[in-house]
C-alpha cells in the first residue's frame, strides 16, 4: 500500500514536472515566433515588393528578349567560352547564391570585385566587354535570377563570396538582411566610383527608406543613369 502510494506520488510529481517543462517549452516557442516576427517583420510600404518584381522582370524578359539573343551571338563569335558566367555571390542573410552574367572578360579571369581591377581589368575584358558593361546588358541574365528569388530588382548589388569588407559592413547594418539587387540605391550615386565604405552607407540608408515608391525611383535613376554611362569606371 505504502508502496502504491509512493509510487503515485513520483507519478504525479513526474506528471507536473513535465507538463510544467512543456509550458515552459510552449512559452519558449511562442517568444521565439514573437522575437522572430519582429525580426522579419516587412514595413508596410514594402509589401508586395515580391509581386512588383515578378511582374516588372516578367515584362522585361520578354521584351528584352531579342536583345539578349543578338547578345549572345556576339559573344560566341568574338571570344572563346560561355555565354554566361556564373559566380558566387552573397545574398539573403549572407547566403550564397550563383548569379548570372553575360561574360565580358576571358575565360581565366581572377574573381575579384571591380574596384580591385580597376586598373588592370582592360587587359582582361573581350572584344565587345567594355561596350556591354558601359550600357550594363551583361546584366540582363540577372532577371533570371529576380524570378527565382535569389535576387531583387532594387536592393544592394551582390557581394562577391571574397569581399569581406563589403560582407562586414553590410551585416553590422542589418542590410545583409535584404535581397540583393540588380540596381541599388549606391549604384545610381556612383556605382563603380564609390570607395566600399560609401556604398555601405548608401545600403543601409536604402534599408531605412526602402519602399515601392522609392524602388521605382532608382529604377528610373537606373535608366538614366545607363542611358549616360555614367559611374562605370571601364
Amino acid at each position: 500500500m505504502i508502496s502504491r502510494i509512493v509510487f503515485s506520488k513520483q507519478r504525479s510529481d513526474c506528471t507536473l514536472q513535465g507538463s510544467w517543462q512543456l509550458r515552459r517549452m510552449k512559452d519558449n516557442t511562442a517568444g521565439m515566433e514573437r522575437l522572430t516576427s519582429r525580426i522579419v517583420a516587412v514595413p508596410k510600404n514594402v509589401r508586395g515588393k515580391r509581386a512588383f518584381d515578378i511582374g516588372l522582370a516578367c515584362a522585361a524578359t520578354v521584351t528584352l528578349l531579342p536583345v539578349f539573343l543578338v547578345i549572345a551571338v556576339a559573344v560566341k563569335l568574338t571570344s572563346k567560352g560561355p555565354i554566361l558566367h556564373w559566380s558566387d555571390r552573397i545574398g539573403v542573410n549572407n547566403r550564397l547564391f550563383r548569379m548570372p552574367k553575360v561574360r565580358t572578360m576571358c575565360v581565366g579571369t581572377p574573381q575579384a570585385a571591380t574596384h580591385l581591377m580597376a586598373e588592370n581589368a582592360d587587359r582582361y575584358l573581350t572584344l565587345i566587354g567594355s561596350f556591354l558593361r558601359r550600357t550594363s546588358l551583361d546584366e540582363l541574365p540577372q532577371l533570371l535570377s529576380v524570378l527565382r528569388g535569389d535576387m531583387s530588382l532594387v536592393g544592394p548589388r551582390p557581394a562577391l563570396f571574397n569581399q569581406d569588407d563589403l560582407i562586414t559592413l553590410r551585416t553590422n547594418s542589418g542590410v545583409h538582411t535584404l535581397p540583393p539587387g540588380v540596381t541599388g540605391w549606391a549604384q545610381v550615386n556612383g556605382r563603380d566610383e564609390l570607395p566600399v565604405p560609401v556604398k555601405a552607407e548608401f545600403d543601409a540608408e536604402y534599408l531605412r527608406l526602402r519602399s515601392l515608391a522609392f524602388d521605382w525611383k532608382i529604377l528610373r535613376m537606373t535608366l538614366t543613369k545607363v542611358l549616360r554611362n555614367e559611374g562605370v569606371s571601364h
